[in-house]
């Protein structure tokens, strides 16, 4: 399992395939572990690099508070240190907003930028974007993480054959430290790129879901206004990496290959027979590290 370490943390990465770097940035309370149904397909034609952001999956917390600013920090120190001057970001939910960030701190080293249910502004600046921050802050309080979790999932994905995609947000989402979930989201709360949006330079495609928590129109306007191309996942909520593998590794592997993207006809969630099971073997870094450990 590689490590790297960049000034206060120990960060976590996975990575698979060859040619030009491909940076996956994972969505809140999670891990590069979210990529699971993407790295086969995206590391046929990239060097897919998958890290755990610093207090997620097994990387270390280090000091001083959560940002989006400091995620994009560690993650441009991250692959400075493996000399990798140009790359592909594509960031799901949180991941989006890290990915925007980091693309508007350095625009001349972005090739393409993707970014899936995710939005360039999470201040709370509606009814709707307060509700889901407030909303979820009190059930982490009141209820803890793994109760929580539970909610989530079933919000997540409601369907009878997602029941393997419910069980893995519990397990994931249950096993976290509660203050850094906290920390991270309501920093996720406070970030604003709107009025830096002008620096953007690498091609953009927003990929949103018919079912997210924010509005397709709001995602489709902000596309509009920036540029940007703008995909929708009919029947898709806000898991889409998982609900939707096939429309959204063809949305990948399309955008960052330069290519037309699918019709609409593929933008669909993934029928019962398409749904997973369970992750690819060998993804669940946490299990395998204790294993190492107990076997050492």
């Amino acid at each position: 399992m590689p490590f790297l370490e960049t000034r206060d943390i120990r960060l976590h990465y996975r990575e698979a395939g060859g040619g030009e770097p491909l940076l996956l940035i994972h969505g809140l309370g999670s891990s590069g572990a979210d990529w699971a149904f993407q790295e086969g397909p995206l590391a046929e034609h990239f060097r897919v690099l998958m890290p755990d952001l610093r207090g997620c999956g097994l990387s270390s917390r280090g000091s001083g508070r959560l940002s989006i600013a400091q995620f994009a920090i560690d993650l441009w120190e991250f692959l400075d240190q493996l000399q990798t001057t140009r790359v592909h970001l594509l960031g799901y939910s949180l991941g989006g907003a890290v990915a925007l960030e980091m693309a508007l701190r350095r625009p001349d080293s972005v090739i393409r930028l993707m970014t899936i249910n995710s939005l360039p502004s999470y201040r709370v600046d509606t009814w709707r974007k307060w509700l889901e921050v407030n909303a979820q802050v009190a059930l982490v309080r009141v209820l803890g993480l793994r109760r929580t979790a539970q909610l989530v999932s079933r919000r997540l994905f409601p369907l009878p054959h997602q029941a393997p995609m419910r069980a893995r947000v519990v397990k994931v989402l249950g096993d976290l430290d509660r203050h850094a979930y906290l920390e991270t989201a309501r920093a996720l709360a406070g970030w604003c790129a709107l009025t830096r949006m002008h620096q953007m330079s690498a091609p953009m495609l927003m990929l949103g879901a018919e079912h997210d928590y924010t509005p397709a129109a709001e995602k489709r306007a902000y596309a509009r206004q920036f540029g940007a191309q703008f995909a929708l996942v009919r029947g898709s909520r806000h898991g889409t990496p998982f609900d939707a593998i096939r429309a959204c590794n063809a949305c990948a592997l399309a955008h960052f290959l330069g290519q037309p993207l699918p019709s609409e006809d593929i933008l669909v969630i993934d029928a019962q027979a398409l749904a997973p099971h369970a992750p690819p073997p060998g993804f669940d870094e946490r299990e395998a590290l204790e294993l190492e450990l107990s076997e050492s």
